[in-house]
């Protein structure tokens, strides 16, 4: 199934080519981590970079165990001079910059310069409930960063302003949308879920600290006027968006959901939702049929299932996909449709 909105729209693969030639590719990833110190009002974030570089030094996996592949990079490169886009990623509840670092060096491959930070309290390193509950400041970590690195051009090299995106997978795509304009609202949400329940989001509500109490900072503007496109991977808590704010965003969005449903969460629910609600000249929807939802997350390896099934009973459905093709293959549609996007969303100058 497929739902695509966005006009002009040009077959994938020349748009691909197109986005070669168009952005300064890069000859090798760099890659390094920082940390965003505590601060007044703020709090630490541990961030992973990956960007051009044209050094030459010794190639390792960057994000790679025993369970996950990694991306091959030279570690604390230094980084290219050039004017370079930039991408900010978010990963979903519980997990880590590592989730979406495959797509990361495709896009540095593309030229873009690629940030994710670990959300604390609904990362797999810290799952903190006082900083999961503090559901809005997951837009202001992405905030943070993008100022970061404007400011600091010796992390990742220097960044286009008028050229920054957001990708969101899970409750990171909630957490893009909201940075793009989409406005919460903790009352439509709960009456929502009386009605038209996503069992795993509704559940999750009290640990996100989607209650009363919460009102004035999860249903106030988390708007980034920077953001200048917007893609969502089978995103969570999506009918909590008020209609009118999704109406009146009129940022690009590329929503993409998973076909298969694992049982909580129905992309005609959630993707499905953000997509009929966003305005139709600016967003395009795609359904991948045989998509779940963690064949967003990165390459597992050969066993990975039964060593995470060792450790965690009945999680080692992070590594199972929806259908025939293998997660690779969905990786590489899911990297093309996004490059493309990108190309028209937030072109060269």
């Amino acid at each position: 199934m497929e739902i695509s909105t966005l006009k002009p729209v040009l077959p994938i693969v020349l748009l691909t080519l197109l986005s070669i030639s168009v952005a300064q590719a890069a000859d090798a990833i760099g890659f390094r981590e920082t940390e965003l110190p505590d601060a007044v009002g703020e709090r630490p974030l541990h961030v992973s970079l990956w960007y051009p570089t044209s050094d030459d030094g010794p190639v390792a996996a960057a994000g790679e165990n025993r369970v996950f592949y990694g991306v091959q990079a030279i570690r604390n490169a230094h980084p290219s001079r050039d004017l370079h886009p930039l991408v900010v990623l978010s990963h979903g509840y519980g997990g880590s910059w590592r989730n979406l670092s495959w797509l990361a060096g495709e896009l540095v491959h593309q030229g873009y310069v690629v940030a994710a930070p670990d959300h604390p309290g609904t990362t797999t390193f810290d799952r903190r409930p006082s900083e999961a509950a503090r559901l809005w400041e997951r837009p202001h970590d992405l905030s943070r960063v993008i100022d970061e690195l404007i400011g600091d051009t010796s992390l990742a090299g220097p960044i286009e302003p008028g050229r920054i995106a957001a990708i969101g997978h899970s409750l990171g795509g909630w957490t893009v949308a909201a940075l793009a304009g989409a406005r919460f609202s903790t009352d439509l949400f709960a009456r929502d879920c009386t009605t038209h329940s996503s069992p795993r989001a509704c559940a999750l509500s009290a640990e996100l600290g989607i209650v009363p109490g919460a009102v004035a900072e999860l249903d106030g503007d988390l708007t980034d006027v920077r953001i200048g496109a917007v893609v969502s991977l089978d995103l969570g808590l999506a009918r909590g968006f008020t209609p009118e704010s999704l109406a009146a965003l009129h940022v690009p969005a590329l929503v993409i959901g998973a076909g298969v449903d694992i049982g909580d969460m129905p992309a005609k629910l959630e993707s499905g939702y953000l997509a009929a609600k966003l305005p139709s000249a600016t967003s395009s929807y795609i359904e991948i049929p045989d998509a779940m939802h963690f064949s967003f997350m990165q390459l597992c390896k050969p066993g990975a299932v039964a060593l995470i099934e060792e450790d965690t009973p009945g999680d080692g459905i992070v590594c199972k996909d929806g259908g025939a093709r293998g997660r690779e293959a969905v990786h590489r549609e899911v990297a093309d449709r996004i490059i493309a996007f990108l190309e028209r969303a937030i072109p060269p100058r």
